[in-house]
């Protein structure tokens, strides 16, 4: 099982807690995370990446292992880790402002 925590707004759009869990049937890839998370959680579609482009949504980032995963390509492998379900996938809510 993937451990994911999500930000505040997507956890309460999902009625989750802050961690929730998904499985992953091959490669564990931010990819194939998304698209559990979306299967398990339809509310969720568009949020975290574009209906078409798939892309990853300006102010959300992704880590895990205390390393920013945001602009790696969606088919890389996920840490073993994260694969493993001993650390979370993150996504997180970016601030901007001034």
């Amino acid at each position: 099982m993937i451990r994911v925590v999500l930000p505040a707004h997507l956890r309460k759009l999902a009625r989750v807690d802050r961690e929730v869990t998904v499985e992953v049937d091959g490669p564990v890839t931010q990819r194939a995370v998304l698209d559990a998370l979306e299967a398990r959680y339809p509310m969720l579609l568009g949020t975290i990446r574009d209906h078409i482009t798939q892309r990853r949504r300006p102010f959300v980032r992704f880590f895990a292992c205390e390393e920013d995963l945001s602009h790696d390509t969606p088919d890389t492998l996920l840490p073993n880790a994260v694969a493993t379900g001993a650390e979370p996938f993150l996504v997180v809510g970016a601030m901007a402002g001034g």
